[in-house]
């Protein structure tokens, strides 16, 4: 049950540390990330394929830490058919690619922007001892904070696209929309491989917000760290995604943002933020029924296996043009929809479109892509989360959405 809305919250980050710890929701604005077109419009392809790829690595990088902490492989079956007031976190918007924003870490604390992710579980931010690939990134210094300890683990993450982030483990506290995390485990990167250089990846770095079972440090996330120390008036945090007024909000909703009640599908397994879909639609016939699907801010594009996406595309008469990238006529565009707890989300035309294939433009390309190595999951990321405001629900476990106000 939600209180009557008031005026948002608006954290000032130079003066986070200066306040005591209110209970109440806050929000952060968020960036988006970088465009996956090319200088004339037409779709980047071989940056839709490197991102496709970077999912697919993250998401099997979560099955090997799953496997690691739990002991046993991450199981894989397709699923049967059948408040308080918020404030913000701005995120940056960089072109429908990544939506980014601030946290504070360490004492005294130093600004970082972090692209928020939840669909991995850990945080990290390149150290003082990271090469020319993090130049123009802040960069996180232990020696610089009383608070940091140095636990004596190191960590390696890789990424299809054969980049990397390696270093070792510390902890500190870390601050997000004024709630402080004590004794938070953290990478400090000594090295970032090429796809994380400033112009290619402008956050600093990447704050996971999966559950605990995915982190490769077996650690708690960040968000995870501040329910388990009672400092949330909910175990809640939201997410709005779009081209301007974006945010992240800590601690429950933000009403202003959403319009009537909210749809929540049960979190299936709490690993991914793991939920049934209904259904996916096409000019309101239903095409793919009764699938799991993965909730994941850190993907781009709408993921699946080639028979799934094969299936949608056939019922479309789309074109298969290599990759996991499919077209379709640009003045014949579908109407699509995804139905999630019984209510169908329409996603407009210019979240399923792409953009152009060639300079001719007859030909667009869709926002539903395959990728056989994420095995039997829908990755719905920002081209369907564009469309609804979205609540992840820890205390729960359930995944919200409302339309967007």
């Amino acid at each position: 049950m939600y209180l009557k809305p008031i005026l948002p919250f608006v954290v000032l980050p130079f003066l986070v540390s200066a306040l005591p710890q209110p209970l109440r929701t806050a929000t952060i604005p968020l960036n988006k990330r970088s465009s996956l077109r090319n200088a004339d419009g037409t779709v980047d392809l071989d940056a839709v394929h490197a991102h496709i790829s970077r999912v697919e690595w993250k998401i099997q990088r979560g099955f090997e830490a799953y496997g690691e902490n739990a002991g046993v492989e991450f199981p894989q079956t397709r699923p049967q058919v059948a408040k308080r007031v918020s404030g913000s976190i701005p995120l940056i918007d960089d072109s429908n690619d990544r939506w980014y924003g601030s946290i504070l870490v360490g004492t005294l604390p130093s600004l970082y922007t972090v692209d928020f992710d939840t669909g991995s579980s850990d945080l990290f931010l390149p150290g003082p001892e990271c090469g020319s690939t993090c130049g123009g990134h802040t960069l996180y210094s232990p020696n610089a904070s009383s608070t940091s300890k140095d636990l004596g683990r190191t960590f390696s993450l890789s990424y299809g696209d054969g980049s990397t982030v390696s270093g070792e483990q510390y902890s500190d506290s870390v601050q997000i929309a004024g709630y402080t995390a004590t004794s938070q485990t953290l990478g400090v990167a000594n090295q970032y491989s090429s796809s994380f250089t400033k112009s290619q990846f402008p956050p600093d770095g990447l704050m996971g917000m999966a559950f605990p079972i995915l982190s490769v440090y077996g650690a708690n996330p960040v968000f995870q760290t501040l329910v388990s120390e009672g400092v949330l008036p909910e175990p809640v945090f939201a997410f709005k995604l779009a081209s301007s007024g974006s945010e992240l909000c800590i601690g429950g909703t933000n009403p202003s943002l959403y319009q009537g009640s909210f749809t929540y599908t049960p979190v299936t397994f709490a690993a991914y933020w793991q939920i049934n879909i209904d259904s996916l639609n096409a000019n309101n016939a239903q095409i793919i029924g009764g699938v799991s699907g993965i909730i994941d801010t850190g993907t781009t594009l709408i993921v699946a296996n080639t028979s799934n996406v094969n299936q949608f595309y056939s019922a479309l008469n789309g074109t298969d043009v290599g990759g996991g990238s499919y077209t379709l006529p640009c003045d014949s565009m579908p109407s699509i929809s995804i139905t999630l707890g019984g209510t169908s989300f329409t996603m407009s035309p210019d979240t399923f479109n792409i953009g152009a294939y060639d300079s001719t433009g007859e030909a667009c390309v869709g926002a539903v892509s395959a990728n056989d190595g994420i095995g039997d999951f829908w990755v719905l990321g920002d081209a369907f989360l564009r469309n609804v405001y979205t609540v992840f629900d820890v205390g729960n476990s359930r995944v919200g959405y409302a339309q967007l106000a």
